[in-house]
């Protein structure tokens, strides 16, 4: 097996279709560098999250700041208990964080990754 920065074997080159004009050591290299099915699994699983706009919506409100759950369902015209229920999946995907104040628990961006996830969504769109 050939180490990160060292080229490929010739012989362990991948072979392109017949008459492809593509090139056998990027097609090697793209090979090499494929994470494992398993975290691309865990990947895909995480963009599954982010393909619903309720959790966007909820997400989307907690950008600048955290948010009880009323607060959430305010600004997002939800019901508590669909709020509740969505914020579920985000904290399992983690995504999102509490944190409790007496029996009040306070929810926000689990960490900047996810602030940046959106950040760089929303200025895709927009283009």
């Amino acid at each position: 097996m050939a180490l990160p920065n060292e080229p490929p074997r010739p012989d362990a080159l991948p072979v392109c279709e017949p008459g492809c004009p593509g090139d056998p050591e990027a097609l090697a290299r793209v090979c090499a560098d494929l994470p494992d099915d398993e975290v691309l699994y865990d990947l895909a699983e995480l963009f599954r999250v982010f393909g619903d706009t309720t959790r966007i919506k909820i997400l989307y409100a907690l950008f600048e700041s955290e948010l009880c759950v009323s607060d959430i369902a305010q600004a997002v015209g939800l019901s508590q208990s669909a709020v509740s229920h969505q914020l579920r999946v985000l904290k399992a995907s983690k995504l999102v964080k509490f944190r409790r104040d007496g029996k009040t628990v306070f929810y926000s961006l689990d960490d900047d990754h996810v602030r940046t996830i959106i950040a760089l969504g929303m200025e895709h769109v927009e283009e």
